[in-house]
């Protein structure tokens, strides 16, 4: 999709994994972080580029260490070169 680089959606894939993980919706993310529910949706979907501190902030929102969210991210880079 125009306006979405490779690097939004898999970080996009990268947190939704991770929510999913603890067992989180996105409304209890968005709860705890402090973050409007519409904003952790786009963020999924690739559709922004959030901020460190909007990272920072869903990383603890969801109960880990923002380090969670980047091994994510580089585990799913290693998945998309067998695609």
């Amino acid at each position: 999709m125009a306006g979405r680089s490779a690097v939004q959606r898999r970080l996009g894939r990268a947190v939704k994994a991770v929510r999913a993980r603890q067992g989180l919706t996105q409304e209890q993310v968005s709860a705890a972080a402090g973050l409007h529910p519409t904003y952790v949706s786009d963020i999924e979907r690739g559709a922004r580029n959030p901020s460190w501190e909007a990272m920072s902030r869903l990383a603890q929102g969801m109960g880990v260490p923002i380090g969670d969210i980047a091994q994510e991210y580089d585990d799913g880079e290693e998945g998309e070169a067998h695609r």
